[in-house]
């Protein structure tokens, strides 16, 4: 089994794995200004998608370019936020020749796309080869899976991305299936994360203080997974938030499929308790003026609702920014993050309102990476989706590991 990387190699953002040049695992973008797409154009019999990310599935409707049908796999959410994902690509990037997709693209969808349960084993076919592939909950986000793809010689697991522990949206993986060779992400392989519980009550505080004292609070949040758990922190703390954004739609997306979700009660309640924004009639203004909490998008600051609060809000110490995910270098939020200022409408602006970072993240840090890695010390580890992977793989060599860290455009057989 030979597998390239097209992206996602040693960086985070555009992952695409294709497997004997035939059979593709994802196909995303990464998130920058311009977007960045895979290296090549590939031409896949089939596609698995693990879950419903941007770097993971936002270029997906790319690959039904002409007469090119692929068969498209994955899970009932994955499905659905890929469509929300491409729709809102479009209304961004739409009449730019950077968009390498169109509304049809994303329609046809339909014609193509196999949705898959988790642990329920079905036929690929791909290059003249029959794999059998088996989808597995990656504790991401709702409907994120472990690919593993089998040849009938070597088995293949691609985790995607995934979470050892709980989350209040999700539980974390428990699946450990049997592999010859694993491509793992690593995203937080050189951080340990600070027990969820603690980070959940300090955010909190953080926020029910700020208000008490006359603030306003802007959570920026991804839409997918983040949004929904912070609405599930805010009601368990007796803060009744506004929600803004894509993250409204999605939402309503992932509370259709409850089967993905750790506690469907729970989240029906936090969306009963928060308001939801619709940005008519002076609305953001008016919100921002007020002691509130306000969760909305992007995550990393890079556009949408966030830039209708951020200049409202951004000149009173008495304010307060709570940046809650993994913030890219060369994004507004890592800027923000780390010097305190803000492109605001073409200018850079100081940000006097207070920012502070909470870890909420979605992925294993290094010692749920250790932990699950464990259970496959006799197979070939490629680390991939990470800002250090080369850094990872050299200490997993070190305790007895076969790792390595492919780069971009490399070819290897498993």
């Amino acid at each position: 089994m030979e597998v390239e990387f097209l992206g996602g190699a040693r960086e985070v953002g555009r992952s695409a794995v294709l497997v004997d040049g035939a059979l593709l695992l994802d196909y995303g973008l990464l998130t920058a200004d311009p977007p960045q797409y895979p290296v090549r154009d590939p031409e896949p019999d089939a596609v698995v998608v693990s879950h419903g990310h941007l770097d993971h599935a936002g270029a997906v409707p790319a690959l039904l370019k002409g007469d090119r049908r692929p068969a498209i796999h994955w899970t009932p959410p994955t499905a659905d936020l890929t469509r929300t994902l491409a729709r809102d690509t479009l209304k961004l990037h739409g009449n730019s020749p950077l968009c390498l997709f169109s509304e049809e693209h994303v329609a046809r969808l339909g014609e193509v796309e196999e949705c898959r349960a988790y642990g329920e084993p079905f036929a690929v076919e791909a290059g003249g080869t029959e794999y059998e592939v088996t989808l597995r909950n990656a504790g991401h986000i709702p409907g994120s899976a472990h690919v593993l793809v089998d040849d009938g010689e070597t088995r293949l697991l691609y985790t995607g991305d995934f979470h050892t522990d709980d989350q209040r949206l999700v539980s974390g993986t428990t699946a450990r299936p049997d592999a010859d060779a694993v491509i793992c992400e690593a995203t937080y392989a050189d951080v340990t994360h600070e027990d969820r519980r603690a980070v959940e009550d300090r955010w909190a505080e953080s926020a029910k203080t700020t208000i008490w004292e006359g603030g306003t609070v802007v959570a920026p949040a991804f839409a997918i997974g983040r949004t929904q758990e912070l609405m599930l922190v805010a009601d368990a703390n007796d803060i009744t938030p506004y929600v803004d954004g894509m993250g409204i739609e999605v939402t309503r997306i992932v509370r259709r499929h409850p089967e993905f979700l750790r506690d469907p009660e729970a989240l029906r309640r936090a969306k009963g308790a928060a308001r939801f924004v619709t940005g008519r009639d002076g609305q953001r203004e008016r919100i921002a003026a007020d002691n509130e909490l306000i969760i909305t998008t992007s995550g990393m600051l890079a556009g949408g609702p966030v830039h209708s609060y951020l200049p409202k809000i951004r000149g009173s110490p008495t304010n307060l920014v709570t940046l809650t995910g993994y913030q890219v270098e060369g994004t507004p939020g890592r800027e923000l993050q780390e010097h305190g200022r803000l492109a605001i409408n073409g200018q850079v602006r100081p940000v006097s309102a207070r920012v502070e970072s909470y870890d909420f993240s979605a992925h294993a840090d290094r010692e749920g990476l250790e932990s699950f890695l464990n259970s496959y010390r006799g197979a070939r580890v490629l680390v991939n989706h990470g800002d250090r992977c080369e850094a990872f793989a050299e200490d997993l060599r070190e305790d007895g590991f076969a790792a390595s860290a492919p780069a971009i455009g490399e070819r290897i057989d498993v």
